[in-house]
């Protein structure tokens, strides 16, 4: 019973948030040329352009520059005289789109399948455009984002999305283009009570075991890539085609520096592309990450180090060991609402060592890069689709970030979302004026 009245109130919470906001239509396609003239355009790798301009039509950078724009007569013109130009945020390894409420109500979350090997499980098709959190990430310069399955040992493929669209399908900017491993640990797990048969394992025998059952369906989905069409197809195995043949990324979710040896040395035994995602230790491990030239994406930098001996500001420190070890590396944050912090994670690396276009890079370029979208996105350079937007400060510092306008592929995206709605209610109410 009490299990029902949980439930029940998790659907209405579900109820409220749904209705509590009025939903927000994508923006229609890019109809007219558009130029933003006078900004200064931080361009995405490393590049800063004073008073420049830049231009996009159908979707896609034509012009990117400084000074006055040549032949701006047929253009809609955006005066950004003292504000600045970004290109579009990128949030990879997230939950955005597949998790609504975290607790009390189960039917708003979609980002787990239950078995241990998952390979087959696309997480693009339980992504949700209508999700009321988006509207809240894309307001702080997120465009674009990776819904990613969590779970098990192989918990599934992602894709990349655009943050602004009808269904999963419009949204589909890179579909199925990875697949996220959790490699096993052989750290100490807390048990109480008396142990069992099962629990006797000890932690490394427990881990081994566990990759040894990856060894054993890797190599399997390696020789059926390698032979013959069957006459009826193993889902399993067509997912991790696309890892042999260098279509998918394998993603895997390794934190110590034991274990992105032992996922580093399993992906080149098979000679697949590999990205490490959290990545705490791996500032021990700079050498062979470089070697093997394998990115890695940080999760958070506001946070506090896994061991008490660990200097309290290494996760601050972590992208410039990064930056400094010629390791590509990218930046998420954890969860999904709390990917509205991206940009302001990302700047707190500033303070610890990193340039303030690295740090823009980081969530920006660098992530393009890692999820496989650079050449269409991820810098603001002609040939690129019109993925950016406007701020009238820092888009690093809370303080001065303010998403005045925003285009996803030349489209001027809605910017309003339920926190504002609810800023001007109560602003309303107390007579205080919204700006």
């Amino acid at each position: 019973m009490k299990r029902t009245i949980l439930s029940f109130g998790g659907l209405l919470l579900s109820m409220n948030l749904l209705f509590a906001q009025a939903n927000i239509s994508p923006a229609k396609p890019q109809t007219r040329p558009v130029l933003i003239t006078g900004a200064t355009i931080h361009v995405g790798n490393g590049q800063v352009i004073e008073n420049g301009y830049i231009a996009f039509d159908k979707g896609k950078i034509t012009a990117v520059g400084t000074g006055t724009a040549p032949g701006a007569g047929s253009y809609e013109v955006i005066q950004a005289s003292g504000k600045h130009v970004y290109p579009g945020f990128i949030a990879p390894v997230t939950t955005l789109g597949l998790v609504e409420v975290e607790s009390g109500a189960r039917g708003t979350v979609d980002d787990e399948e239950t078995g241990e090997l998952n390979p087959h499980v696309r997480s693009i098709i339980a992504y949700n455009t209508d999700s009321k959190v988006i509207p809240t990430v894309r307001s702080n310069g997120i465009l674009l984002a990776q819904p990613t399955p969590n779970g098990g040992i192989i918990s599934g493929q992602s894709s990349v999305v655009q943050l602004d669209a009808w269904n999963w399908e419009d949204a589909t900017y890179k579909k199925d283009m990875a697949i996220h491993l959790n490699w096993p640990s052989a750290a100490q797990r807390r048990r109480f009570g008396a142990a069992t048969g099962a629990q006797q394992e000890t932690p490394a025998e427990r881990a081994q075991k566990a990759i040894d059952a990856i060894n054993r369906l890797f190599k399997e989905a390696q020789a059926y890539s390698q032979g013959a069409k069957p006459a009826i197809a193993n889902t399993r195995f067509e997912a991790m085609r696309g890892l042999f043949d260098g279509s998918k990324k394998l993603f895997v979710n390794a934190n110590a520096a034991k274990q992105i040896m032992q996922a580093v040395s399993f992906a080149k035994q098979f000679g697949i592309k590999e990205v490490i995602v959290g990545g705490k230790e791996a500032y021990l491990v700079t050498d062979i990450l470089k070697e093997n030239n394998v990115p890695v994406i940080l999760e958070e930098t506001q946070t506090l180090p896994d061991k008490d001996e660990d200097d309290v500001y290494l996760p601050y420190k972590m992208p410039k060991i990064l930056q400094d070890a010629g390791v590509l590396y990218g930046l998420t944050g954890i969860g999904f609402w709390r990917q509205r912090n991206l940009p302001f994670e990302a700047g707190q690396a500033v303070g610890y060592g990193l340039s303030k276009e690295q740090a823009v890079s980081m969530i920006t370029l660098n992530n393009a890069k890692i999820l496989g979208i650079d050449k269409t996105t991820g810098s603001l350079e002609t040939g690129k689709d019109a993925n950016l937007f406007i701020s009238t400060g820092d888009a690093l510092d809370m303080i001065t970030l303010n998403v005045e306008t925003a285009f996803i592929q030349g489209r001027n995206i809605n910017l309003d979302n339920l926190h504002k709605q609810l800023y001007k209610k109560f602003a309303d109410k107390y007579g205080v004026k919204a700006d």
